[in-house]
């Protein structure tokens, strides 16, 4: 495989991790890694530095495996809230840009940015909030979520939160697991020449009391007990920290696993350290970079992009409409974007329709793509639009804080592989018989800042580690990725082992598609699986069926199924195809082999 971005020596020279060589006399990053996972407390305490983490109370200890690596206490006697490392540059810096899609730019600096968020702080307590008490917010990514999230945390408050994309059935899911005590959303979502409601589907999830922040100039009533954002903010801009330990909590955000009900994983008070320490080494981020990334507060991308970029001491980009656009690509060029990243579908976009080839994206200094497998002509035009700057190729998981295989801007970049397994964490690959293999499923070797360690609605242990291979006499954690290691030590996706999969970036389980397409009176059973097209890219949704009923034309059904999965899932989740079958080929202990019908589906 030929490189389509090599480093010169100055973008070696003024990175991260060439520092880190350096401080460390290592002179290679292969000999970086090694020692990163080789000797894991140093690594961390020095990243740790690196970072300026602000500690009330430093730690006694890095790491401690007394209680076993499932049960790893990280920064043992530590006491800090990671939101005061958030707030580290001059008062005049740019904490954070934002722009709709047919406003100016709009700057915020570090000391605004900070104001607003002790509004908030003070707001909550007023309202009779305690330290522990948990807080929604289901909102697009706006300056006002991005304070609200940082002020619940520095007010001691976990945050659950929420993809404005969901149903309301996903949205009573995911508040019936948690029960925060308020919830933060919108009156609606202007985005792409629609308004689209909000707070209406958080009132259809009988969510408890609403805070709505007025998203532009809809009229809007409000149900008795609830009130609007204006009204609830506090005019008091000082606020007092609320000081938590390392493995306090301080978000609640979703996975999809197996079965139907998301997994609700909590992320600690250290897990932002894993979140920036990727940004500082992998993407590279330096102080007064500009960190633009489309996404949302319920997807991992949302809170990561705050820590790695505030961490890191840089702004937050944050683009209020669809990243399909002009609008979008004048952002990226007005805001001076210099870290850009995308999920591989958007860029698809881009390269089919020409949108961002007028723009001048040159202080762009890498790109990042996540969320689902990538295309490599796709990527390749990702670059070329940048004037030839390298995409950081990133792969993790909620459950991870961050990434666990990724790229470098110390290495030769070739599209849609990733160069490295990423520092401070280890991993191997084994095929069905538990042995090493170059092509298999990914098991974690903890422990890793950032891995989680307990779920609010599952056996921790059962999900991550119950019937797992060891390698090496090591205790391994399961993901449900498989990967290929290629012959020059690169890794390339290989889509999901499990019965996950990402539909446009988002996790799903094939079991909680199933559910909803059952529903239907013609379908006596179903099984979903994503299946990627033969040059790469994002999975595409197909079907299987068993049919009631064969006198209903195929082509409604496949509408009907289209219909049912975006009402009642996701609207951005869509069938490519419905295949009706006479049986569901199954194991002996019943278990439906969706690998085999992904596997009939490409012959």
């Amino acid at each position: 495989m030929t490189a389509h971005w090599y480093p010169n020596d100055e973008v070696l020279k003024g990175s991260n991790i060439y520092k880190m060589m350096l401080k460390n006399k290592l002179d290679s990053y292969q000999n970086l890694w090694n020692w990163s996972v080789q000797n894991k407390s140093n690594f961390w305490e020095q990243t740790i530095a690196n970072l300026d983490i602000n500690f009330i109370r430093k730690f006694d200890s890095v790491l401690e495996i007394s209680d076993g690596v499932e049960n790893a206490s990280w920064l043992k006697g530590s006491k800090f809230n990671i939101i005061d490392s958030c707030f580290q540059r001059d008062e005049d810096a740019i904490a954070l840009v934002y722009q709709n899609e047919k406003g100016g730019l709009h700057q915020v600096t570090q000391l605004e940015l900070e104001r607003y968020v002790n509004r908030i702080s003070n707001s909550l307590k007023e309202n009779g909030l305690l330290p522990g008490d948990r807080i929604a917010i289901d909102m697009p990514m706006t300056y006002e979520a991005v304070a609200i999230y940082l002020a619940a945390i520095k007010a001691g408050c976990p945050v659950v939160t929420i993809a404005d994309s969901f149903t309301s059935n996903e949205i009573k899911v995911r508040l019936k697991i948690t029960r925060p005590k308020l919830i933060f959303t919108q009156d609606f979502i202007y985005r792409a020449g629609k308004t689209l409601p909000l707070y209406d589907k958080v009132i259809k999830a009988n969510a408890s009391m609403a805070v709505v922040v007025k998203g532009g100039s809809s009229e809007c009533s409000l149900r008795q007990g609830d009130m609007f954002f204006e009204d609830f903010l506090s005019e008091k801009d000082e606020f007092e920290t609320v000081i938590l330990g390392p493995e306090d909590m301080i978000t609640v955000l979703f996975s999809s696993g197996t079965t139907g009900e998301p997994k609700a994983i909590p992320w600690t008070n250290t897990v932002p350290i894993k979140c920036a320490s990727d940004g500082y080494y992998h993407h590279n981020i330096q102080e007064n970079d500009v960190v633009c990334w489309p996404t949302n507060l319920g997807w991992m991308m949302g809170p990561w992009l705050i820590f790695a970029g505030l961490i890191n001491k840089a702004s937050i980009a944050l683009y209020y409409g669809a990243p399909m656009g002009e609008g979008f690509g004048e952002f990226v060029q007005n805001a001076r974007v210099t870290m850009l990243g995308v999920v591989p579908s958007i860029v698809r976009h881009w390269k089919n329709t020409g949108t961002m080839d007028s723009f001048d994206w040159n202080s762009i200094k890498c790109f990042s793509s996540t969320g689902e497998a990538s295309n490599p002509d796709e990527m390749e035009y990702l670059m070329r639009l940048g004037n030839n700057k390298p995409v950081i190729e990133y792969c993790g998981g909620t459950e991870i804080g961050g990434g666990y295989v990724t790229s470098t801007v110390v290495q030769p970049n070739i599209a849609s592989t990733f160069t490295s397994q990423a520092l401070g964490g280890e991993f191997v690959l084994l095929n069905d018989e538990g042995n090493e293999t170059d092509r298999g499923e990914m098991f974690i070797i903890p422990p890793v800042l950032g891995l989680s360690q307990s779920l609010l609605n599952r056996d921790h242990h059962e999900v991550y580690f119950e019937g797992n291979p060891s390698f090496k006499g090591q205790v391994l954690r399961r993901h449900g990725d498989q990967l290929e290691r290629l012959p020059n030590g690169y890794y390339k996706a290989q889509g999901r082992a499990d019965d996950a999969m990402n539909l446009g970036g988002i996790k799903v389980s094939s079991i909680q598609i199933e559910e909803v397409v059952n529903l239907l009176d013609f379908v006596k059973e179903s099984a979903a699986i994503a299946v990627s097209p033969p040059k790469g890219g994002p999975g595409q949704l197909f079907v299987y069926i068993v049919s009631k009923d064969n006198e209903i034309d195929q082509d409604e059904k496949l509408k009907t199924v289209r219909n049912i999965i975006r009402e009642r899932l996701n609207p951005l989740f869509k069938a490519e195809g419905l295949i009706e079958i006479e049986a569901l080929p199954r194991t002996a202990s019943g278990k439906v082999m969706r690998r085999k019908l992904r596997d009939m589906l490409q012959q």
